[in-house]
């Protein structure tokens, strides 16, 4: 019970520090075999460990869970050391990758965490189909990617490392975006 308490409180404050609005982004935590994601159009702020949806590591896939709960359960195979998926759509990082380039951090911290960032390019409507394995691929490899004008998604070994990689990534890209509106003064 613990793991999907903490998954709720990690997917209110992406909603509450600006990462997501009050129905967007997903979130999904790994127990053992048992992967807890959150409910399609869940709200934020008034979601509870209750509503979780349980999937499971064979691909199983209820009702209710996320559109993104497939490429979750892809994140986790491709990644086994992976307990915790964070999908938020931080403004700053997604504007600043709309062009399709992998992002370089100008910041000392998203240089020493993520060097480069990769941008997936998936088109609109083939998102559900390509997305799980091609995000899957990209987080077996960096800790953080982002899907071209969607958003960023994260893993890590647990929620607080997860959440950590999510707010470097925007807090880089909303300093290379002042760093740029300086620049053209």
């Amino acid at each position: 019970m613990q793991s999907k308490q903490e998954l709720v409180q990690y997917y209110h404050w992406m909603r509450q520090y600006g990462l997501n609005d009050s129905h967007s982004g997903n979130a999904s935590v790994r127990t053992g075999e048992r992967i807890w994601v959150t409910p399609t159009g869940a709200c934020a702020d008034t979601l509870a460990a209750g509503n979780l949806i349980e999937c499971h590591s064979d691909g199983h896939i209820p009702d209710g869970a996320s559109l993104d709960a497939p490429l979750h359960l892809a994140v986790y195979r491709a990644n086994p050391r992976a307990a915790a998926v964070l999908h938020s759509h931080g403004p700053h990082t997604v504007a600043l990758t709309l062009d399709g380039n992998d992002f370089e951090p100008v910041d000392f911290e998203g240089q020493f965490y993520f060097p480069r960032v990769p941008v997936i390019r998936i088109p609109y409507d083939r998102y559900v189909a390509e997305a799980p394995a091609m995000v899957a691929a990209a987080l077996a490899e960096y800790p953080v990617a982002v899907v071209r004008g969607h958003g960023v998604y994260a893993c890590a070994a647990n929620l607080n490392l997860a959440y950590k990689w999510t707010c470097s990534l925007e807090m880089s890209a909303k300093t290379a975006f002042i760093a740029r509106m300086a620049a053209s003064r």
